[in-house]
């Protein structure tokens, strides 16, 4: 590195008050600096004149944790404690701070904040620690390598300073090429357990700021009529009862005629408006099948042959393995849809600037989607529109739709006003579960084949169900082969080592929006992989946890697999249940991490069945904030059984039968008695945590009441497939 300054230059100019330290990454990907505000450059680090950092979090906040993880990795490689960081939500730039397994979209999903960003930020922080020093080091004419960084002071030389002294010299030195990394030796704060949220007292006090919480002077809140059906369009309106409701604006047929937009002063009196029109809608390329309908074809697809063969093996060696076994395990499993549900229904809010551009105020979870849509919508460049990020209270995969739907409905709606006010559209609850996006509904098929000696000599799996990706913009990354690969993830690339496997897919006909939920595929195909693991060593007469070690031996896969599957038998006291209780064991690799979960009931299916401990093991590589992994692994549990238990979206002549938490009823606090969690010692490089503890939440609770009462849960719910719960 060199300075680009005079040491008696920088004497001059060190105590300006507008000091400032950008540091970041430019779009050929180099290290950038700057102490001005740059169009070019948008930075990971910004450091003050007084000292202040602030970590520019390019994944949105949901409450799984990346806004503490990436200001850890800056606060780790600058030389800070925790309470010497801030965070601000980047803005939307795909050039800059697109998600790198996203190609060219900036969003956060797939459990990968920190396993795609885990070196860009500790890079950027190391970049400006080294050039702090270097600064320093020209200020006090020492060499850079006696000085260090610690609780945000430089120290060294029998000297010492607020680094705050250097940011004006620092942002005219030379970025360094490839800044060291501190040694894993050197870690104060990633690995930490003592290292806690930095979101944790604005959530606890009230003053964080949650999409829903945004108050602009003069906005209008706007509510959509939306028919019940899918692909429903309105005709037609009268809002003449709305107009008795204090506080109604007008309605409107939204552009795309998939809705009628009614605007209010408030949100009470938007709902109260929407209730009072009646609209007409023409339903003739509506849904119209019911529950029943669309499972019938599942079932039909998994007895037909598969249309895709999706690892291009010869199904005859599969066929004729099964065939010679000397006994053949078999079933057929369903999953029904299932809603998102978080706790904070969709809203975001849209406004004119001041430029003549607009502004999206939102917890957006992929913001390059409603940018380019915006940008369409509006007939304006990119740059005129802002997409102000803020605190989102849960998503689940919801707020990350590939057609942005409801920022387009905002949108729509503020462009058929004349854009003097803003627009804060609003979702109830009830309109998320009836007119929102679902898990897909699938069917699986599994026949597996066992030796004299128990041993799989061949699996035949059929897997049939709707696409998530087919048909929108990621179809081209993810779908090969015609094979969505979302459809099959979990099973078809299981790190267990099975012989003569085959796999076939079929597609079948949507009969709703279907979208990413927690855990994606993997929610039905470890629930399947799981389960019949434990019907073959119930069949070959051994113990589940010694069964499965069998498939997961020579290879690194196999070990970080089976390393959870032990780590978790041993913590949870495999074999060795408190008196009358029984356990269940699942393990599955999902999004880069392995898990295994140990669930300990109490009771029996027909009398009530009691959760009375999890028990989680995960390997997530390097854990850099092990109390964020931890509460990440039991809310995903929490949401793998609750939803397993009791949920399920059905359909009625195409229409949603549910409406709020009375009918789809969320995990409550006393369906689980205790969770363990325990994380494996790694030095590979972080991966996952928001979604992988939800696949083997399920199984292992079926797993476990097969052992209770001799039932094997095929389809789900639970509640409705002979199990009581208490």
């Amino acid at each position: 590195m060199t300075l680009t300054t005079s040491r008696r230059n920088f004497l001059k100019t060190a105590a300006s008050a507008g000091a400032i330290l950008l540091v970041g990454v430019r779009p050929d990907g180099a290290i950038a600096a700057t102490g001005s505000p740059d169009p070019m450059l948008n930075p990971f680090v910004k450091i003050g004149a007084d000292g202040t950092v602030t970590a520019m979090i390019k994944h949105f906040e949901m409450g799984q944790g990346p806004a503490t993880g990436l200001s850890t990795l800056i606060a780790e490689e600058i030389g800070l404690r925790m309470d010497q960081i801030a965070y601000e939500f980047a803005p939307s730039n795909p050039e800059i701070y697109a998600n790198l397994f996203f190609g060219g979209f900036q969003g956060t999903g797939g459990s990968t904040a920190m396993a795609n960003s885990f070196m860009q930020y500790r890079t950027a922080g190391a970049a400006a620690r080294e050039m702090i020093l270097t600064a320093a080091a020209d200020s006090w004419a020492v060499d850079p390598s006696s000085l260090r960084i610690e609780d945000g002071v430089v120290i060294g030389a029998d000297q010492s300073a607020p680094l705050g002294e250097f940011v004006e010299a620092a942002a005219l030195v030379t970025p360094p090429e490839a800044p060291t990394l501190k040694d894993p030796s050197e870690f104060r704060l990633i690995g930490n357990p003592d290292t806690r949220r930095l979101d944790s007292p604005i959530k606890v006090n009230g003053s964080a700021m949650f999409a829903m919480d945004l108050h602009l002077p003069n906005q209008m809140v706007a509510m959509i009529a939306r028919p019940e059906q899918r692909g429903g369009l309105a005709t037609g309106f009268d809002d003449s009862a709305a107009k008795d409701v204090t506080g109604f604006i007008r309605a409107a047929i939204l552009p795309n005629k998939a809705g009628v937009a009614v605007y209010a002063e408030n949100t009470w009196a938007a709902m109260q408006a929407r209730d009072a029109i009646t609209v007409e809608w023409d339903l003739s390329a509506a849904e119209t099948r019911g529950s029943d309908e669309i499972k019938a074809e599942i079932m039909a697809a998994l007895e037909a042959a598969p249309t895709y063969n999706v690892q291009q093996t010869d199904q005859s060696v599969t066929q004729a393995a099964i065939d010679g076994a000397e006994q053949v395990i078999e079933e057929t499993f369903y999953f029904p849809l299932l809603a998102h549900a978080p706790m904070e229904p969709l809203n975001c809010t849209i406004a004119a600037s001041d430029d003549g551009g607009i502004i999206l105020h939102d917890g957006a979870q992929m913001p390059t989607g409603p940018h380019m849509a915006l940008a369409q919508i509006f007939e304006l460049p990119m740059e005129k529109i802002q997409i102000k990020t803020m605190l989102a209270g849960g998503s689940f995969g919801r707020r990350a739709t590939p057609d942005a739907d409801y920022q387009v409905e905002a949108a729509l709606a503020f462009v058929m006003t004349d854009r003097s006010r803003p627009v804060k559209l609003v979702w109830s609850r009830e309109d998320d579960l009836r007119s929102g996006y679902y898990r897909p509904a699938f069917g699986h098929r599994v026949r597996v084949g066992l030796d004299a000696a128990g041993q799989i000599v061949g699996w035949d799996h059929r897997i049939a169900g709707q696409s998530i990706m087919k048909g929108t913009p990621f179809e081209a990354a993810i779908v090969k082969d015609g094979v969505d690969h979302s459809s099959v993830e979990g099973a078809a690339d299981s790190p267990y080592r099975i012989p003569a496997t085959f796999f076939g897919l079929t597609d079948t006909e949507k009969a709703t929006s279907t979208l990413w939920w927690r855990a994606v595929g993997h929610t039905h195909t470890a629930y399947v992989m799981e389960v019949m693991m434990d019907k073959a060593a119930k069949a070959a007469g051994q113990d589940p946890v010694d069964y499965r070690l069998q498939y997961l031996q020579d290879g690194a896969d196999q070990a970080r697999m089976a390393g959870v599957l032990r780590l978790a038998a041993e913590k949870a006291g495999w074999g060795a249940p408190a008196s009358g209780n029984a356990q269940g064991i699942a393990v599955h690799k999902s999004f880069g991490s392995y898990v295994a979960e140990v669930v300990e009931i109490s009771g029996n299916a027909s009398e009530g069945i009691r959760i009375e401990k999890v028990t989680c093991a995960v390997d997530c590589g390097i854990a850099v904030n092990p109390d964020v992994i931890k509460a990440q692994m039991e809310g995903a549990i929490g949401y793998g059984i609750g939803h397993n238990m009791r949920d399920q979206i059905t359909l009625s002549g195409g229409a949603v039968d549910q409406y709020n938490f009375p009918d789809y009823e969320p995990l409550r606090i006393g369906d689980i008695g205790a969770i363990d969690v325990h994380i494996m010692p790694s030095t590979e490089a972080p991966s996952g945590v928001g979604e992988p503890g939800t696949p083997p939440a399920a199984p292992a609770l079926a797993n476990a009441i097969s052992v209770a009462s001799g039932l094997h849960i095929a389809s789900l719910p639970m509640n409705e497939n002979g199990v009581k719960f208490v």
